[in-house]
């Protein structure tokens, strides 16, 4: 089969496949789903920082040369204010359509709460940075599943099943996160499958220009770490400390801890495959 057809293919197994297999989350009754929703949320905080710092970071460091990791621990840095940029931004849009604090719209944001959503303006926007995270994450998937089979269709195969496995727990996270931040069920599966589709993309152009886009692949990596980072750090922990009774606090650490022992787990299957 021709080469290009198999890195189609396969990058839509590591993206699209990972999110269909997700969404099973979605399926579960709405008072299930919300009781569940909290828990989503503290999982997926320790699988994005998983993600971002035994995976992504890392990788990206064993990609380039000794006098280049300052450049590289800038870019991290650059993207984290970046996002707060963007997300300052989203806010004064939100305000600006009489959605912010600074209006008393008090009513909506008691209706959001007693939905379990995420009331806080800077938890409303997650929702829109895990979409660009998420499409800068699976982009650099597409180029090294793409990578891969340019050196071995095994280990292209392999490398698109160990993105596969290690993405659906990430991917309930986000559907989580986009249920919590207001999205419905239909658009949280809508812009998932989206932002999948940018590991084909991935593949693709990696196929045609892998070596233009080697030099850049670090710092692709560095991107998506830093908007995870700033996700998890800025956005969904301040949103765990409305609840301050043992219990609840117990169970946080308990998930996060869980996320993040998943993600570092298949990580290092995949290492060893």
């Amino acid at each position: 089969m021709n080469l290009l057809i198999l890195i189609i293919i396969f990058t839509a197994v590591g993206g699209v496949f990972s999110v269909m297999a997700a969404s099973v989350f979605l399926l579960l009754p709405d008072k299930q789903r919300s009781a569940v929703l909290p828990h989503g949320i503290s999982f997926a905080i320790g699988a994005l920082l998983a993600v971002s710092f035994w995976g992504l970071i890392p990788h990206a460091f064993e990609e380039i040369k000794p006098d280049q990791f300052q450049s590289l621990s800038g870019t991290i840095l650059a993207g984290i204010l970046g996002f707060f940029v963007l997300e300052k931004l989203l806010i004064w849009r939100h305000c600006h359509y009489g959605e912010c604090e600074a209006h008393g719209d008090d009513e909506h944001q008691r209706h959001e709460h007693s939905h379990g959503h995420l009331h806080d303006h800077g938890a409303k926007s997650a929702g829109t940075m895990i979409i660009l995270g998420d499409s800068i994450h699976n982009f650099v998937d597409g180029i090294l599943i793409a990578a891969a089979f340019l050196t071995d269709v095994q280990l292209g195969i392999v490398t698109s099943l160990a993105v596969a496995a290690h993405e659906i727990p990430q991917e309930v996270g986000d559907f989580a996160i986009l249920l919590a931040s207001g999205y419905s069920k239909g658009k949280a599966l809508f812009y998932n499958i989206l932002t999948s589709l940018t590991t084909v993309l991935g593949g693709v152009l990696a196929y045609f220009s892998l070596e233009d886009l080697h030099d850049s692949l670090p710092y692709f990596l560095a991107l998506a770490a830093s908007s995870f980072i700033y996700i998890a750090v800025a956005d969904l922990i301040p949103s765990l400390h409305k609840k301050t009774d043992m219990k609840a606090s117990l169970e946080q650490i308990v998930l996060i801890a869980a996320g993040v022992l998943l993600i570092c787990s298949l990580h290092g299957l995949a290492h060893n495959l």
